[in-house]
C-alpha cells in the first residue's frame, strides 16, 4: 500500500546540517513489525509513523523507531513529527498549541513560522549516578575522571547519564571507545559566545559506539538539569554536531511556569510515496 512519506530536516539553521528523520505520514493498519522493518530500511537514527490518537486530548500519536528498537520518546522525532502533521493537513484542537501522544504521555508543541518547540518532559530517573558509573563514563569517552565536574542521570525515555565537562572545547575532543552506557556530554563556550555550550550524545548499539547528530531528548533533559541548579539561564542557544560535520541549532527557552522548552527549525527535503 502506497502511503504519504516525507524526510525532514530537524534543528537545522542551514540546509542538511540538522538531523534528518523519515515519518510516514499515514501509518494506520501497519503493524509493529512492519514500523520496525521499514525503520531499519531507512536506517536513520528515528524513523516516525503517524496514526490516529486514543487519547481525546491529543490532536495525532506518534510510534517512533530506530532501526532496532522502540522508543517511548525522542525530540527530533518529535518535531519532525508535528511539522510532517501540519505540513499534511493536520488541524491542531488549539490553533496555538499542537498535542502529541506518544508511549510516554501527552507532548506539548508550539509553533511558530518554521520554527517548533516541545515542552521537556518529566524525567523518569534523575539524580547523582554511583562513583562507579562515573567512572565508567569517563573510560567510555576516553576522558580521565577528574575531568567531569558534574554528573547526573537526566533519562526522559531513552536513558541519559548527563555530564557536564570543563569546557566546549573539551566536548569536542572526545574520542569515544566502546561503551555500555548512554551518555550525553556538555561543556560551556566562553561568556559571550552565540552558543551557552557544546552537545555531544553517544549510545551503544549491538556493541558499536555510535554518536546522534542533534538530540532533541538529551537537550530537553540537559536544560532541566542546568536550568534547575543555575548553570544558564534561558532563553539560549546549544550547538550539537559539530565534531561530526553538522550544525544544530537548539533554541531553549523557559515560560512563566517555569516549564523548558526545546525548539528548532524543522524543513522538508523529500516528500512522496513509499510501498509499505
Amino acid at each position: 500500500m502506497k502511503r504519504q512519506f516525507v524526510q525532514v530536516d530537524v534543528f537545522a539553521d542551514e540546509p542538511y546540517r540538522g538531523n534528518p528523520l523519515a515519518v510516514v505520514v499515514d501509518a494506520d493498519g501497519l503493524s509493529t513489525s512492519d514500523m520496525q522493518k521499514f525503520a531499519k530500511w531507512t536506517n536513520l537514527s528515528e524513523t516516525t509513523f503517524l496514526l490516529p490518537p486514543t487519547n481525546r486530548a491529543a490532536d495525532y500519536r506518534v510510534r517512533i523507531f530506530t532501526p532496532t528498537e522502540e522508543l517511548p520518546f525522542a525530540g527530533h522525532p518529535t518535531l519532525g513529527s508535528a511539522h510532517a502533521w501540519l505540513t499534511h493537513g493536520g488541524t491542531p484542537h488549539d490553533v496555538e498549541t499542537v498535542i502529541q501522544e506518544c508511549k510516554v504521555g501527552l507532548i506539548h508543541l508550539r509553533r511558530n513560522s518554521d520554527s517548533l518547540a516541545f515542552a521537556a518532559p518529566p524525567l523518569v530517573r534523575s539524580g547523582s549516578p554511583d562513583e562507579s558509573t562515573i567512572i565508567e563514563a569517563a573510560d567510555s569517552l576516553g576522558i580521565e575522571r577528574k575531568s567531569i565536574l558534574d554528573a547526573a542521570w537526566v533519562d526522559n525515555g531513552p536513558g541519559w547519564l548527563g555530564l557536564l565537562l570543563g569546557s566546549a572545547e573539551e566536548v569536542l575532543a572526545i574520542q569515544p571507545r566502546t561503551m555500555n552506557l548512554t551518555l550525553g556530554v556538555a561543556g560551556a563556550y566562553p561568556v559571550g559566545s552565540t552558543f551557552a555550550y557544546e552537545v555531544r550524545a553517544f549510545y551503544s548499539s549491538r556493541g558499536v559506539t555510535l554518536e546522534d547528530p542533534v538530540t532533541g531528548s538529551l537537550n530537553a533533559s540537559l536544560a532541566q538539569w542546568f536550568i534547575e541548579n543555575g548553570r544558564f539561564a534561558a532563553p539560549y542557544l546549544a550547538s550539537q554536531g559539530t565534531a561530526i560535520g553538522y550544525a544544530g541549532v537548539i533554541r531553549v527557552s523557559t515560560d512563566d511556569s517555569n516549564s523548558v522548552w526545546i525548539g528548532g527549525n524543522v524543513t522538508t527535503r523529500i516528500s512522496g510515496f513509499v510501498d509499505i
